[in-house]
C-alpha cells in the first residue's frame, strides 16, 4: 500500500511542519507515503498518481470513526495498484469536477478546518488507523 496525501497550499508555520513531518515519519514505518504540495485547488488533479484511489476530504463527506477509517484505509490499500490519494482544497474547496471523480469522500469534521489543520488531522488518523490495522497500544481502539 501507499499513501499519498495531496494538499493545495503550504504549511509555511514551522511548528506545524514539525507535527506534520512527525506523523509523516510514523506512517512510513508501516507503507509508502508522500505528501504533496500545489500552489491552489486547480493543480490538484494533476498531482493525482495514475490508477490511485481518489478519497476526497469534504464537510459533506461521510463521517467516520477512527476504526472505520483504519478499514477503510486497508481496504482501499488492496485495491487496484495498491495506493491511495488524499485530497485537501483550499479555502474554496476542492473543484466540483475532481470532487466527482472522487471514489470516496470523508469528512474530519463538520467544522471548517483551515487546510493545513486538516492535513494535519489527516496525517494524524492515517497513523491511528495503521496502528489500529497492527493492534499496537497508541489508538487504544
Amino acid at each position: 500500500m501507499k499513501l499519498v496525501v495531496i494538499a493545495a497550499g503550504r504549511m509555511k508555520e514551522r511548528e506545524v511542519r514539525a507535527l506534520a513531518d512527525d506523523y509523516l515519519g510514523r506512517i512510513r514505518r508501516y507503507v509508502k507515503c508522500d505528501e504533496v504540495e500545489v500552489k491552489s485547488a486547480k493543480e490538484l488533479a494533476a498531482a493525482v498518481p495514475t490508477g490511485a484511489l481518489l478519497v476526497a476530504l469534504e464537510v459533506e463527506g461521510d463521517a467516520v470513526t477512527s476504526t472505520e477509517l483504519s478499514r477503510r484505509v486497508e481496504r482501499w490499500g488492496s485495491t487496484g495498484k495498491g495506493v491511495v490519494a488524499f485530497i485537501i482544497g483550499d479555502a474554496d474547496g476542492i473543484p466540483k469536477e475532481l470532487s466527482k471523480s472522487a471514489q470516496a469522500r470523508i469528512s474530519l469534521s463538520k467544522l471548517t478546518l483551515p487546510h493545513r489543520l486538516a492535513r494535519l488531522l489527516l496525517l494524524e488518523q492515517l497513523y491511528r488507523s495503521l496502528s489500529i490495522l497492527r493492534g499496537e497500544p497508541y489508538a487504544r481502539e
